[in-house]
């Protein structure tokens, strides 16, 4: 009976680690920890779902502006309608390959603009062209399509509502301070279950600790350190890399030394802070009820909304090279000479 009772707590023990094999790659110094740790099964699952889709070929951008034949096109006028179509026709497979152009589009009347999921494209591609051109410094110039976070589905798998209070557990435990409940972001710790709001929409400063002993004015508390490792949490399951693939192991604040990710990552943080900001909270007055979270706010993004637990987005794929419009916004000189010309028809 003891043996069977010490062989259930050895099992209970283990199911709470990784089963072999695990690879480690060596991207440091030797013997200084700077190890990348991989699950080939997991890689293996993942590397289906980080396929870039193949583009449609272009049938060559000359012809009239897709302003001078449709109605109501505000953002793409100045594309040859042969570039617009083909960009309408990609947007669906990659964001709603199942409802196709009724997603956005009212059947009836291209033009119209009752349809809330029309409005929202209109602006996806705004903050689209500002990642691309506006956030290099963290993009690079690889880019993103609507298809870096949509994947073929009308929501992105992975996006964040900024989560209610709960200040109380059971009748004994007080305030919970907004963690102690497990949760798949912070992956099912006590840390605290909502560390993007405080980051990725507000701008507070992620510390772990000060550089000088208490009373010296530092008032780094334990409840930002804890903050501060939600966030790095999720940025760890959300690019499918270990704390050293940005943090340098002999001392993890120091910026002297690390990994030149860690650089790229600072700037993704802000990104995300100022998308949520600028593009997602803008649309709030836009979306449905059915589309909010519990408090009435938009779905933001986060690190995992592109990366998807790939280090890179599509590992890398330089998908937005294939539809510059993407890549930067027209003149709006060239924008007006176009409109100016349109004609009666349907839009987009």
């Amino acid at each position: 009976m003891r043996i069977l009772l010490s062989l259930f707590a050895a099992l209970w023990l283990l199911s709470g680690c990784e089963r072999p094999p695990i690879e480690a790659v060596q991207h440091g110094y030797r013997g200084t920890g700077m190890l990348q740790v991989y699950n080939p099964r997991t890689l293996e699952q993942q590397a289906p779902l980080n396929e870039a889709p193949v583009p449609i070929p272009s049938a060559g951008s000359d012809g009239p502006k897709a302003s001078q034949v449709y109605k109501n096109v505000k953002l793409l006028g100045d594309l040859s309608v042969n570039d617009f179509t083909r960009l309408m026709v990609s947007m669906s497979t990659w964001i709603a390959p199942e409802q196709s152009c009724t997603y956005c589009h009212n059947p009836a009347n291209f033009a119209d603009d009752s349809l809330y999921t029309k409005v929202v494209a209109r602006r996806m591609i705004e903050m689209t062209r500002h990642i691309n051109n506006d956030w290099k410094k963290h993009v690079s110039d690889t880019g993103v399509t609507c298809y870096t976070c949509h994947r073929g589905q009308p929501v992105p798998a992975q996006v964040w509502f900024t989560q209610p209070d709960q200040p109380y557990g059971a009748n004994f435990l007080g305030d919970k301070a907004g963690q102690n409940t497990p949760a798949p972001v912070v992956n099912l710790s006590s840390l605290p279950y909502d560390p993007f709001t405080p980051f990725l929409l507000k701008a507070e400063n992620i510390r772990v600790g000060g550089t000088t002993a208490l009373p010296t004015g530092n008032r780094q508390s334990i409840k930002q350190t804890e903050w501060t490792y939600g966030l790095m949490t999720h940025m760890s399951t959300a690019l499918g890399v270990n704390c050293t693939h940005c943090h340098n192991t002999r001392s993890f604040q120091t910026w002297e030394g690390g990994p030149p990710q860690r650089v790229t990552a600072w700037h993704g943080i802000r990104m995300a802070r100022d998308l949520n900001n600028e593009y997602m909270n803008s649309l709030t007055n836009v979306f449905p009820v059915h589309r909010k979270g519990e408090l009435g706010d938009v779905a933001k993004v986060n690190c995992g909304t592109c990366h998807q637990g790939a280090y890179k987005p599509l590992y890398g794929a330089r998908m937005a090279k294939d539809f510059p419009e993407l890549l930067s916004t027209p003149a709006p000189s060239a924008v007006k000479g176009a409109q100016e010309e349109k004609h009666d028809s349907i839009s987009s």
